[in-house]
C-alpha cells in the first residue's frame, strides 16, 4: 500500500508540502511509468504521495490582463477542447499519447517531468511562458526556460507546487508545428519543431523558433531570432542556408531506442528550412 495525502484545498496541499517530504502527483501518467517495477506489481514510490489533480484551484483556464492563465491541473484533453487555447498549441497536445492518457495527464505534470521530448514545451518556450510556483509562505514566477534545468530536472523547491502556467493571449500570423515520431499517435517525439511569426508588408516583425527532443533542454536562440526580425521575407528565404548553419551547433541530440542522433539533427534542420522557405505561405495554410 502506498502512503499518501489527499488535501481538500490548495492551501492545505501547500501546508502538507511544507511539512512532509512527499511527491506531488496529478494524473500520474509519467510517474507511474517511471516508478513501475513490472507487470502486476505496484509502483515503487520512495515517498508518500501528495494527490493534487482533483484540486479545483488548479483546474481553471482564465483570460485576463491580456494573458491566458492555465491551471497546472488542467487535463490535456480539456486544453484541446478549450476555445481559450491557441490552435497551434492544441495541435501539439492532440498528438501526445492516446485519448485515454490525455484524459488523465495534466499540463503541469508534463512540464514538471522536464523531458526534452515533452510535447508541451517547445510551444511554451516559444511564447515565453511563465510559471507560478507557490509555497505556504508565498509565490514566485519564473520563465519556463529557467524552470527546466536539465533532462528530468527542474527548479521546483521542496515546499513548492507548480500552480499556474501563463501564456500571452495573442495570435501569430504564422503558426507551424511538426512532430516526428514512430507513428502518428501514442509515440514519443524523435524531434519536434514550433515556428511562430508575424509578417507585415512582407517583413517579418516577430519570429519564434523552438526545437524539442534534440538537446538536453528545448532549443531556442533569441540571438538568431533577432537577426531575422525586421527583414523582408525574400531576404530571409535567400538566407536560409546561413540561418540553418547558425542553428546546427545548437541541435545536439543523442542516439537512443527511438532514433539516431544523426537522423534527429537532419530532420530538425529540414523542418527549419521548410518553415523559413515557406514562411509567408504558412499564413494561409491550416494546421495540418
Amino acid at each position: 500500500m502506498v502512503d499518501g495525502f489527499r488535501p481538500e484545498t490548495l492551501r492545505e496541499a501547500l501546508e502538507i508540502r511544507k511539512q512532509s517530504d512527499c511527491l506531488p502527483i496529478a494524473g500520474g501518467t509519467d510517474l507511474m511509468v517511471q516508478k513501475a517495477r513490472g507487470f502486476a506489481l505496484k509502483p515503487d514510490f520512495d515517498k508518500p504521495l501528495l494527490f493534487i489533480g482533483h484540486l479545483p484551484e488548479l483546474q481553471q483556464i482564465i483570460i485576463e490582463n491580456n494573458q491566458v492563465d492555465i491551471g497546472a491541473g488542467v487535463l490535456l484533453s480539456d486544453l484541446i477542447k478549450s476555445a481559450k487555447i491557441p490552435a497551434v498549441f492544441q495541435k501539439a497536445i492532440s498528438l501526445m499519447a492516446s485519448p485515454p492518457s490525455r484524459n488523465i495527464a495534466t499540463i503541469g505534470g508534463n512540464i514538471c517531468n522536464a523531458s526534452p521530448a515533452g510535447d508541451t514545451l517547445p510551444y511554451l518556450y516559444a511564447v515565453d511562458a511563465r510559471l507560478v510556483l507557490k509555497s505556504a509562505s508565498g509565490e514566485r514566477i519564473v520563465p519556463i526556460s529557467e524552470f527546466v534545468t536539465d533532462p528530468k530536472q527542474n527548479d521546483l523547491k521542496y515546499d513548492e507546487l507548480l500552480t499556474q502556467i501563463i501564456i500571452p493571449n495573442r495570435k501569430f500570423d504564422v503558426n507551424y508545428y511538426k512532430k516526428i515520431g514512430q507513428r502518428k499517435g501514442m509515440s514519443l517525439s524523435k524531434a519536434s519543431f514550433t515556428g511562430l511569426a508575424d509578417i507585415e508588408n512582407s517583413n517579418v516583425t516577430d519570429i519564434r523558433i523552438a526545437f524539442g527532443s534534440v538537446a538536453p533542454t528545448i532549443v531556442r536562440s533569441r540571438e538568431i531570432e533577432a537577426s531575422i526580425i525586421g527583414k523582408p521575407v525574400s531576404e530571409i528565404k535567400a538566407a536560409v542556408p546561413e540561418i540553418v548553419k547558425k542553428y546546427a551547433p545548437l541541435i545536439r541530440p543523442i542516439d537512443d531506442a527511438r532514433s539516431s542522433a544523426a537522423y534527429r539533427k537532419k530532420v530538425s534542420l529540414r523542418l527549419l528550412e521548410d518553415f523559413l522557405k515557406n514562411i509567408e505561405s504558412w499564413k494561409t495554410r491550416s494546421l495540418s
